[in-house]
């Protein structure tokens, strides 16, 4: 079987070959993967960044994946803490951890989609107690999760989307998928009066930002929670004392840990039926599993998924 394997964190993986899958726990099954996403997540649980890093090797990366079972159902599935990922022909999944998918589903529009729609709508519907009619700042919205972010804002019933980042040309697409108003991040005051920001972007523009923004809001007695989803601008952010004390800020953040993996996957069915009917937009673009080395560092405004 051929797969991609790395070796050290500080190298991309390669495509080789590698034994086949075993499946050994009693909700295991052995599937044939059809699409997998090159997400955000793979790159940093394969290079150590991320926290849940296993540091573990020869690994295969791949978190999630559009796979067939034995039975020949489709299935989105989640793998978590493995070594042996969706970048291969072949994988284990936690049958548990999956959902059954129209036969005719585009594997690589879902593979795609779920992981960076999945952030902004666990976020939403598990960490915050979200009502229609409130108003939504997405900071990091011209990235694949942030464009999504927008749109799954929109459907949730916000009453008011503003779009921020540094993109001025992606920007401008934004109001076309349902933002109101698109902000560079010197522009940031303007939603001030929001009271939900999902955050993917963290690291100094994001203090910058919450400083900005607690700064001008008409009343800083009002809630408002700032869920962290994403460090696109680091890991760190110093975050100024006086913003937690002068407003009534609420700082979440939203990942694996934070929201129970049961959580995820009973939210897995919906957002999968909004992807397949059209709903969210989605850019993907497959790319042979054998090409995988050049396509890791890769930078491109679609969405990258391999195809075995």
């Amino acid at each position: 079987m051929h797969a991609a394997v790395v070796t050290a964190h500080e190298t991309p993986p390669v495509y080789a070959e590698h034994p086949e899958p075993v499946a050994r726990g009693e909700h295991e099954m052995v599937v044939d993967v059809l699409a997998a996403g090159l997400h955000h997540l793979t790159r940093a649980k394969a290079d150590g960044t991320h926290y849940s890093a296993a540091g573990v090797f020869p690994l295969v990366p791949g978190a999630d994946g559009v796979v067939r079972d034995p039975s020949g159902r489709l299935r989105y599935a989640v793998l978590d803490d493995t070594r042996h990922g969706t970048f291969a022909e072949r994988t284990v999944i936690d049958v548990r951890r999956s959902v059954v998918l129209p036969d005719d589903v585009d594997p690589v529009r879902i593979a795609a989609a779920m992981n960076p729609g999945m952030s902004s709508w666990v976020a939403l519907r598990r960490r915050v107690t979200f009502r229609a009619g409130q108003r939504v700042l997405v900071l990091g919205a011209t990235g694949n999760a942030g464009r999504m972010a927008v749109q799954i804002a929109k459907r949730f019933g916000a009453a008011q989307v503003l779009a921020a980042g540094r993109d001025t040309a992606r920007l401008g697409t934004l109001p076309g998928l349902g933002a109101d108003r698109a902000l560079t991040f010197d522009e940031i005051a303007a939603a001030a009066d929001v009271d939900v920001v999902l955050d993917f972007v963290w690291g100094a523009p994001a203090a910058d930002a919450m400083l900005a923004l607690l700064t001008a809001r008409a009343d800083r007695s009002a809630p408002l929670t700032w869920i962290q989803i994403g460090s696109m601008a680091g890991e760190a952010a110093p975050v100024p004392s006086a913003v937690l004390r002068a407003a009534r800020l609420r700082i979440v953040g939203s990942g694996i840990g934070s929201v129970p993996p049961r959580d995820f996957i009973e939210e897995l069915p919906e957002l999968a039926k909004a992807v397949t009917g059209g709903a969210i937009e989605v850019r993907a673009r497959a790319v042979p599993l054998a090409q995988v080395t050049r396509a890791w560092s890769e930078t491109t405004g679609e969405r990258l998924v391999l195809v075995p």
